[in-house]
């Protein structure tokens, strides 16, 4: 493979009878094949470089490797030829460098180089910088846009925003549905980590809280209420007391030996309910409240034995 040096040189130096010359194709293109042309890059074509480098007879010198001296570029690979050698004792080194410019970058060169001659009466010298004319501006374009964009909106659909609507609807209830369980399970929890007297206290005071007698909705309370005291006895003493009826419960009560003075009271308490809850009773917001008051009468008691 034969590189012949027909562009225009870009970079002459010698020492000492070594003689290196640097030239382009692409420069004898741009300049006219004129000596010293100024190569322009175009980021979208690479750029050729052939190196010669002449010894005279007893000298060597290595052709300049441009791998670590390319400022732009971001690929640089030498094609070199077999060297060659002249009537007169000189050798002749080319290589063919390919050099592909990096967009945008701030310079193009090569940086200097040292070329490095041994031999009797060789001497080392420095050449370079090489360097390149960057891409020319592109002109700015001016006047109005040809095409001026507008977002392009689908027509309101009322089918669309009823969807939306029944998505956030459903998203809130669930939402809701949500906290009420975590808000459920976390009162579960911390009653169930009272003491027999502190749950019914929380419990009678919650049923307080729905005014179920004022809504007229006596059976309801009286169930609840008794339901209160009877999960009281369950928790302290252990007497399955919400799954039995007044007599059978008094009767467990004095089989176990839990039987006291304050059993009657809680005995009228239970049966004057049961009128209410199975005799149909009617019942007065006076008789409510009088029901409240045993019901708490006789759970602090029982708590202060």
């Amino acid at each position: 493979m034969h590189f012949a040096i027909i562009a225009a040189a870009l970079l002459s130096a010698g020492k000492a009878g070594v003689e290196l010359t640097v030239s382009s194709g692409e420069a004898a293109a741009a300049a006219g094949a004129q000596e010293g042309a100024t190569l322009t890059i175009d980021p979208a074509r690479s750029v050729f470089l052939d190196v010669e480098l002449k010894t005279p007879p007893g000298i060597e010198a290595d052709l300049p490797d441009f791998r670590d001296r390319a400022r732009g570029f971001s690929l640089a690979e030498p094609f070199e030829e077999a060297p060659s050698r002249r009537k007169d004792g000189a050798t002749i080194r080319r290589a063919r460098w390919r050099l592909v410019p990096e967009p945008c970058a701030k310079e193009y060169k090569i940086a200097p180089f040292a070329i490095e001659a041994r031999g009797k009466g060789a001497e080392p010298f420095l050449a370079g910088p090489l360097k390149f004319l960057p891409p020319a501006e592109r002109a700015k374009a001016e006047g109005p846009l040809e095409i001026s964009p507008k977002k392009d909106f689908p027509p309101l659909s009322w089918r669309l925003v009823g969807a939306c609507l029944a998505w956030f609807a459903a998203a809130a209830t669930a939402a809701a549905a949500v906290f009420g369980a975590v808000k459920y399970a976390a009162r579960r929890v911390r009653e169930h980590l009272m003491s027999p007297i502190e749950r019914a206290r929380a419990e009678l005071d919650r049923l307080v809280r729905k005014g179920l007698p004022g809504r007229g909705r006596y059976k309801d309370f009286y169930v609840e209420l008794t339901m209160v005291v009877r999960r009281y006895v369950q928790r302290k003493y252990g007497v399955k007391a919400p799954h039995l009826t007044t007599g059978e419960f008094f009767a467990e009560l004095e089989n176990r030996g839990l039987a006291s003075a304050g059993s009657d009271s809680l005995k009228e308490f239970l049966e004057s309910a049961d009128l209410v809850k199975f005799a149909g009773l009617e019942a007065t917001p006076d008789m409510a409240d009088d029901a409240t008051g045993k019901a708490r009468t006789y759970l602090e008691n029982d708590n202060a034995k």
